[in-house]
């Protein structure tokens, strides 16, 4: 019989997300749909990793994958978080809000709508939306 095995048949699709390389070998994820930013807030994300989401207003989850045992510099931290304002609805503003926090600190509310999240110990990030490539 070639079968999957019986726990493979319900495994969850992985998250559909935009990937995006920065420098220092750190790479960037950001979630199209809210059951992506589900799955890859709370399923991908190791507790190391960091977690981005613009303030107030409707957007990607973004995540950036820790790189080893490396903490991400400022400047890493500001490019996460300028992906995270150019994948909201404040793409076409100027300088955005976006909170920063470690991935262990983003939970979900009991039956709270996907892509729906409770963060703590947030930090805020002032940046203007772009993309790596921009930089």
């Amino acid at each position: 019989m070639t079968d999957k095995p019986e726990k493979d048949k319900y495994q969850p699709d992985p998250p559909r997300v935009w990937e995006y390389s920065l420098p220092g070998g750190h790479r960037v994820m950001a979630g199209k749909t809210d059951a992506d930013n589900d799955r890859l807030s709370l399923k991908v994300a190791g507790p190391d990793d960091w977690w981005f989401h613009v303030r107030g207003i409707p957007g990607s989850h973004v995540v950036l994958m820790a790189a080893g045992d490396r903490a991400p510099d400022r400047n890493t931290l500001n490019q996460a978080a300028a992906i995270a304002a150019f994948h909201s609805k404040a793409r076409g503003g100027g300088v955005v809000s976006v909170a920063g926090t470690l991935a262990r600190h983003v939970t979900k509310p009991r039956g709270a709508k996907p892509g729906t999240v409770q963060i703590r110990k947030e930090r805020v990030f002032k940046v203007r939306p772009a993309l790596p490539e921009t930089y």
